[in-house]
């Protein structure tokens, strides 16, 4: 069950010290979701890499990278910012989508791995980067995901190469001398069947084979998390079970088997648990029979109900036992879309009281935005000793002039 981490007065005490809306994470539980996931893979020479883009703070992937996970990239700048918390090359993974040269060369001349999506790509890749050291994202077939929108293998996603396509990404890597040393794949995000998750693997693994010299493979993730009160924990023993079967089969069928190191992504769960979005109730209103909740929490600072239909638990502090009412929770947008909950059984607040949005640390300040002029919230990091961290400040309006030429 998804519960405040924080009291009513912490939250008000928060609210009032660095601004509203505010995103918070909680360092436990950080820690502990990074542990969870270091757990499962309880085989030897595997590591878990961070998915990067779930959330950027620099102190976010600080200890990520304190609890030894690994790094999991889609652009140059998260590659930076990944280098800037303390990874090392070798523990970046650059996974690269319809990328220019200059972006993979980049990551070239840092010596990180650079994951090929498409032959078109590898061909990119041998004109600007001969001789480098490559992986080769395959589609297997199998997807997966909670939306359609987060669904990126199968066949009707842009992410991967057929394996029909293999042996034209062999040729041309043989030619301009990359060495193809890893093979990763990415079924979806919120993954909940690790039965799906294990099929694609078999194939990932069955495609292995024709690579003698691979040094890695990764499986990719990403796991679901209980984003609802009734959504079950993500089964950490049958996960467990299952990379040990991996594990096994790799080693005992790979011609460099007992060699090859085991990656896997978990995505979303490693900071999604850890964050809660925080925000002020300033609008109750009847609109035509339908009672609106209007707050701060516009899409620019919350995208993902808008982008997805994705649901998030609202809680009211101090009014969790309250009678409830159907009402739709809006932000301050001005788009019809702006709305955070539709016809939710939900407590009524009063103006001026907090809301906080739960699981909100993966995909939260990371796709936030200055539409409408509104200004990004500041990032607080509530350590293992209880005391608050400022980890970002909030935007002024001089940020957003920032970019201008203005002589």
């Amino acid at each position: 069950m998804q519960k405040l981490f924080l009291t009513e007065k912490e939250i008000r005490g928060l609210l009032e010290k660095f601004g509203s809306p505010l995103y918070v994470y909680d360092e436990q539980i950080l820690r502990k979701c990074c542990r969870e996931m270091r757990s499962i893979l309880d085989v030897p020479n595997a590591h878990v890499s961070y998915s990067v883009k779930a959330n950027t703070n620099l102190r976010v992937l600080q200890i990520a990278h304190e609890e030894q996970l690994y790094a999991d990239t889609m652009s140059p700048g998260e590659v930076f910012m990944a280098l800037k918390a303390g990874y090392k090359p070798h523990e970046i993974l650059y996974v690269c989508n319809n990328v220019s040269g200059e972006e993979m060369k980049y990551c070239a001349d840092q010596d990180i791995l650079i994951s090929i999506d498409s032959v078109s790509q590898m061909e990119t890749l041998a004109r600007t980067c001969p001789g480098a050291r490559a992986s080769v994202r395959v589609n297997t077939e199998f997807g997966d995901g909670h939306h359609e929108k987060v669904v990126t293998a199968g066949k009707k996603t842009k992410f991967g190469v057929e394996l029909r396509f293999m042996d034209e990404i062999r040729r041309i890597a043989d030619e301009a001398g990359i060495r193809i040393v890893g093979l990763n794949q990415h079924i979806g995000s919120s993954v909940k069947d690790p039965g799906n998750y294990e099929a694609a693997a078999n194939v990932l693994i069955d495609e292995a084979m024709h690579f003698p010299d691979l040094e890695m493979l990764d499986f990719g993730g990403g796991f679901a998390v209980p984003y609802r009160d009734e959504d079950q924990e993500l089964d950490l023993d049958a996960m467990r079970a299952m990379f040990r079967r991996i594990w096994d089969r790799v080693s005992a069928e790979h011609p460099n088997g007992k060699n090859i190191s085991l990656h896997t992504e978990p995505g979303r769960y490693i900071s999604a648990a850890c964050g809660q979005l925080l925000g002020t109730v300033e609008a109750v209103k009847e609109n035509f029979g339908k009672t609106y909740i209007g707050t701060d929490i516009g899409f620019n600072v919350l995208a993902r109900p808008m982008l997805y239909d994705a649901y998030h638990e609202i809680v009211f502090p101090g009014h969790e036992d309250g009678e409830k009412k159907a009402v739709t929770v809006a932000g301050n947008i001005c788009e019809s879309g702006d709305v955070l909950a539709k016809d939710r059984l939900l407590p009524i607040p009063e103006v001026g009281d907090p809301i906080a949005i739960l699981t909100a640390g993966a995909y939260g300040y990371m796709m936030s935005s200055t539409y409408n002029c509104r200004l990004r919230p500041a990032e607080v990091l509530i350590r293992q000793d209880g005391s608050a961290e400022l980890i970002r400040r909030r935007e002024t309006f001089e940020d957003l002039l920032a970019t201008f030429n203005l002589d």
